[in-house]
């Protein structure tokens, strides 16, 4: 079946929307970008030859309250732009809220948003937004769809932090077949922006605006299917990243850095899952250049739901259990067992305390307490005679002292220089799963100065914010005392913060806050040496980055802040 096309995918934001009294609470069914304020399904700049040139008539006159059909009354307008208007409006029939496009009916899209919105109510599929009606009446065309108050935009849930690797893996894999089935059937949406996908309370991903979004606004495309797989991988990036996958920032979400073109994500934030991010970039790079140039690029919707298919399923993670509270131990102070009698629970009877027997008036119980009086005062003398004793015998062993002959510095050892250790081996120490330079790791200890091992090209800098840091580990062969260590750096500059630890194996499953610190500092030119207060034993030793210098392209790398390491020499 011929393809319907309606709009095409955009990069930049929604720039230009007329935002109105829309309550934020209301975001997730209404159509309003709560993090931009505006219009969530507002004009965005279309490319070349996708948008037709039209003089938008006024959108009609209505205000709250106002009814259509006798039916639908209108409580709240979201949106109004570009000769039509949305609202949030109540079916007074089935007592239920739902969602009306309005615009007059010799507006230039009337017909083509008729059009549109009585095919997408045929399609029928439980994935999308429903169309419910679609009228021309009284001069005026409007178009009812369901209202999901339950329901919450993309938008939203990319304002709080990048999605799980499984929620992302949900998104795509919902959202692409959704989209290869309207497909099929002719149908294509072609503005699927962050708003335009809702998250119900069940963890269903459904999609808004099928068909009619585009034709509100007249834009068409030459290349439908292309241009909704290229959407789609623009919204599975942002869930990766929390950025938007071009320059301009768009939905709430910062765009890329001008002048470095597409960077795959696992540049952009570290810990993204690699078989996500490699498909985002085969959805978004349609001309062939993938992340890992290895697998195709998708460029329909059908592609794209297969290849998500095809990955290994991503398990969702483990529930979090919160710890009982501490068992609070009972004092005598706290009653019968500190606990109170719960209702209706026998009542537990307390014992009551007998006070003390008055003290003895007796002729015998006197002769006692001045037997005892006497027995203190003696043992009070003989340890006052004691301690004057001890306190004597220390005056004296301290006066002897004095005359004995101190060492002059000149006798004490001297304080050997550190002998050098040499490097068995190194393998590159990477926690979040995403190597530097695997095979460049031996350059750093093979005398040649001519080879690098080196970092990627990362654009937010001095600090490295993406990751933890950047490192290698070092296998000494044996344990041994290190406190100190040359390392010879290819760009130069005060921005390199290098420190090593110790560690107990060479694996990049080790956290470093396990590790134990042996030196730490920062460079002031291409080379860095550290001298520790306290040699610390070790076999193996990690060089951990967490601070590079800007420097300019070369053959290897993109202008931005990176570091190569040529020469580490350890001594100890």
């Amino acid at each position: 079946m011929a393809e319907r096309s309606t709009a095409a995918v955009d990069v930049a934001d929604n720039s230009g929307d007329e935002p109105l009294a829309a309550g934020a609470a209301k975001a997730t069914a209404d159509g309003v970008d709560t993090q931009n304020r505006q219009a969530a399904d507002g004009p965005m700049p279309e490319k070349e030859g996708e948008r037709a040139s039209v003089a938008p008539s006024a959108a009609p006159e209505l205000h709250s309250g106002h009814k259509l059909a006798r039916r639908y009354r209108l409580e709240e307008c979201v949106t109004r732009l570009d000769g039509f208007s949305s609202w949030r409006a109540m079916d007074e029939k089935l007592r239920r809220a739902v969602g009306v496009h309005l615009l007059p009916a010799d507006h230039p899209r009337a017909r083509s948003v008729l059009a549109a919105a009585r095919s997408s109510a045929l399609l029928g599929d439980p994935r999308f937004v429903q169309v419910l009606d679609a009228v021309e009446e009284n001069d005026l065309v409007y178009v009812v769809h369901e209202w999901l108050p339950d329901a919450t935009e993309l938008t939203a849930l990319l304002a709080v932090g990048p999605l799980e690797a499984h929620e992302a893996y949900q998104l795509v894999s919902q959202v692409s077949q959704a989209m290869a089935a309207a497909h099929r059937e002719g149908l294509s949406h072609l503005r699927l922006t962050p708003s335009a996908i809702l998250r119900t309370s069940t963890g269903q991903y459904r999609i808004r605006g099928l068909a009619v979004n585009a034709a509100l606004r007249g834009i068409t495309s030459e290349t439908p299917q292309r241009a909704d797989t290229e959407a789609i991988g623009a919204l599975l990036y942002a869930a990766l990243t929390q950025r938007w996958p071009y320059e301009s920032d768009a939905y709430g979400l910062t765009g890329l850095p001008k002048g470095v073109g597409l960077i795959a994500p696992d540049q952009v934030r570290a810990g993204v899952h690699r078989g996500l991010g490699e498909l985002a970039m085969r959805a978004l790079a349609n001309d062939g250049a993938t992340a890992s140039r290895q697998e195709p690029a998708c460029t329909t919707p059908e592609e794209l739901a297969k290849a998500v298919a095809a990955m290994p399923r991503i398990r969702p993670p483990e529930p979090v259990f919160t710890a009982p509270p501490e068992y609070q131990h009972t004092t005598y102070q706290q009653g019968s067992y500190g606990r109170p009698t719960p209702p209706g629970g026998p009542v537990v009877q307390t014992l009551a305390v007998t006070p003390p027997p008055p003290p003895l008036q007796s002729r015998t119980g006197k002769a006692l307490k001045w037997g005892v009086a006497a027995l203190l005062i003696a043992a009070l003398g003989l340890g006052s005679w004691q301690l004057a004793d001890t306190l004597l015998e220390h005056s004296n062993q301290s006066s002897d002292n004095q005359h004995q002959p101190t060492t002059t510095g000149d006798d004490a050892p001297e304080k050997k220089a550190p002998e050098p250790i040499a490097i068995k081996r190194g393998e590159e120490y990477y926690p979040d799963g995403t190597p530097q330079d695997l095979d460049g790791v031996p350059h750093t200890y093979d005398g040649d100065s001519s080879t690098f091992w080196r970092t990627r090209t990362f654009y937010d800098g001095p600090e490295v914010k993406v990751k933890e840091g950047l490192g290698i580990v070092y296998d000494l062969g044996a344990e041994q005392d290190v406190s100190a260590a040359e390392i010879a750096l290819k760009y130069a500059g005060n921005h390199t913060t290098v420190t090593l630890y110790a560690t107990k194996n060479m694996s990049s499953q080790t956290p470093v806050s396990s590790m134990k610190k042996i030196v730490g500092a920062t460079s002031s030119n291409s080379a860095l040496k550290l001298t520790a207060e306290t040699p610390v034993k070790t076999r193996y030793v990690l060089l951990w980055i967490t601070a590079m210098p800007q420097a300019g392209a070369d053959d290897y790398t993109k202008p931005g802040y990176k570091q190569a390491i040529t020469d580490v020499k350890f001594a100890g």
